[in-house]
This record gives C-alpha cells, structure tokens and sequence, in this order.
C-alpha cells in the first residue's frame, strides 16, 4: 500500500474515532458508488452527516480544508442523496462536514472539523 493511502486510512480512523467522541454513530464508512466515495457516514441525533476526510502530513501544500472545494461539495451532497436511495432512507436533516487530520507522526495528530460545509 502506497505511503499516501496508509496516511488516509489513519486519517479516517482517527476521524471516525473524533466523531464517535464528540457523541456521534458511525453508520457507514468508505461507501463507494458511481458518482464517487463517501468517507464516513455519521448519525448526530437525527442529522445524517457526509463526513469529508482529509490528512495531510504538513501545511506545505495548504491545509487539507483547501483541499475540499465546490465541486467536491457538490458532490458529496450528490452522495448523500444516493446513500439514502441506496438505503431506503428518509432523512430530512442532512449535512456535510469536512476533517482535517494533520498527522506527522512525530507525536499526537490534530484534528479539526467543519460542520455543515457547503
């Protein structure tokens, strides 16, 4: 496995772990369809959340909020619907959040989140 995608997947296990945290259940993670992937898929009470994750190892290219533009919103929000049609679910309260995870492996990872992105 390339270097990038081990930092990924660290990156959204520590995500799902900071979600799980802040009170939240993790319902999917890494649901892929052909429109594209969704990283995580939370319940906050009766809010489905879209989770975007993104890690990086510095700020050298830009923090990893900078990473997650109109498009990819678009997107995710595209996803969301398909995820519910997939599941057959109704669920009027929906948002999509962003993670930054900033992971250099030299100590304990930062973890930021944006809620109701887009």
């Amino acid at each position: 496995m390339r270097a990038k995608d081990v930092l990924g997947r660290r990156g959204e296990e520590l995500a799902a772990g900071y979600l799980k945290a802040q009170g939240m259940r993790i319902v999917d993670r890494n649901w892929r369809c052909s429109e594209g992937e969704i990283d995580i898929v939370a319940l906050d009470g009766d809010t489905l959340v879209i989770a975007e994750v993104k890690t990086r190892k510095s700020l050298a290219y830009g923090h990893p909020f900078e990473a997650v533009g109109v498009a990819k919103l678009a997107r995710l929000h595209r996803l969301a619907s398909e995820w519910c049609r997939h599941h057959e679910l109704r669920m009027p309260l929906r948002r999509v959040d962003v993670i930054a995870v900033l992971d250099d492996g030299c100590g304990d990872p930062a973890v930021e989140h944006l809620k109701g992105v887009g």
